[in-house]
């Protein structure tokens, strides 16, 4: 196996002469650095990603900075992204950003380091004022993963949002009911405002009044998601359906009537905004829009190498469809 020694031994120079070329941990001479790139392309070292990548432009890796914690939905769309990206011969390295600004800053800069070949981010609230210019600034490939900034200046995709969302207010609304709560995700991220447009879009199109009191954020988390269910129900007119912004917060939500010896579908008509694996396992089973996961993730893959092949290609919005899976929590038969 070829070693960082042979290729010094090759070039004329020291270890750390070559450590410090592959790395680029300190300023070499251009005619040192250039015997350097020679030996490792005479040699084959491939002691690294970063040595590949002196030599052969590129390091076949994508970087994917995405809140794991955040929402289990991310997990499902990380195993479409590395099957459609080892398809194509590439391999992952994933950092979990806890949708954490300062943290997904440094989980960015830390993939770049590794000169990974392209990006796939799923930006926090804070990311347009900040990440997303810098990226664009340096020229980085990137894709944009289901929270879409509307600037469209990146290539991004993502699920239409506000469409499905006005048409779960719609199937309450044809079932009767004229007071339907929204139990809302975190402030700043795109998916919530385009979430809540839909909500506010199906009430007008179902000719019922908005009513700001019918709208509680649960901040896409299962806790505060709770919380806000108890909000509504103790509002002096009461929703009597419910739509929970997504799957954590639809956990809250259940969570919470069980508490309180109420029913979906009974009690409270509920329906949800993404599907989840157990929809069908509860009682009543989970009236739910479920989202193209797999077909957002592989589509992301697609585009950003797409980009890396065109690097000066106009870059490209893609909204998927969402799939209204009907089941009975909605309090149909």
């Amino acid at each position: 196996m070829v070693t960082m020694r042979d290729v010094a031994e090759l070039a004329g120079v020291s270890i750390t002469t070559v450590s410090h070329v592959v790395n680029g941990t300190r300023q070499v001479a251009e005619d040192t650095r250039g015997r350097v790139l020679a030996a490792v392309a005479q040699t084959g070292y491939t002691g690294n990603a970063i040595a590949r990548s002196l030599v052969t432009g590129g390091t076949r890796t994508l970087g994917v900075a995405i809140s794991l914690v955040a929402n289990p939905y991310f997990a499902e769309l990380i195993q479409a992204v590395e099957g459609e990206a080892a398809a194509a011969g590439f391999t992952l390295l994933l950092i979990d950003t806890h949708d954490e600004p300062s943290a997904e800053q440094a989980a960015v800069r830390a993939l770049r380091s590794r000169r990974v070949d392209g990006l796939l981010l799923t930006p926090s609230a804070g990311a347009s004022g900040t990440l997303l210019p810098e990226l664009r600034q340096l020229g980085t490939p990137v894709v944009l993963i289901d929270r879409l900034p509307s600037h469209g200046l990146l290539d991004q995709v993502g699920p239409e949002n506000a469409g499905a969302t006005a048409a779960l207010v719609a199937h309450l609304a044809e079932l009767g009911h004229r007071r339907i709560g929204l139990v809302s995700g975190a402030a700043g991220l795109t998916t919530t405002s385009e979430r809540v447009h839909g909500y506010r879009l199906g009430l007008g199109r179902a000719g019922l009044p908005v009513d700001e009191a019918l709208m509680v954020s649960g901040e896409s988390a299962v806790a505060q998601a709770a919380v806000a269910l108890r909000r509504l129900l103790a509002l002096p007119e009461p929703p009597t359906g419910v739509i929970a912004g997504n799957n954590a917060m639809l956990v809250g939500v259940l969570r919470t009537l069980g508490e309180l010896g109420l029913r979906a579908g009974r009690d409270l008509a509920l329906v949800g905004y993404d599907e989840v694996e157990w929809a069908d396992l509860v009682d009543p089973p989970l009236t739910t829009m479920a989202q193209p996961i797999t077909e957002i993730g592989r589509t992301a893959v697609r585009m950003l190498l797409a980009r890396i092949a065109e690097p000066d290609r106009a870059p490209r919005t893609v909204r998927l469809p969402a799939r209204f899976v009907h089941r009975r929590s909605c309090g149909c038969q």
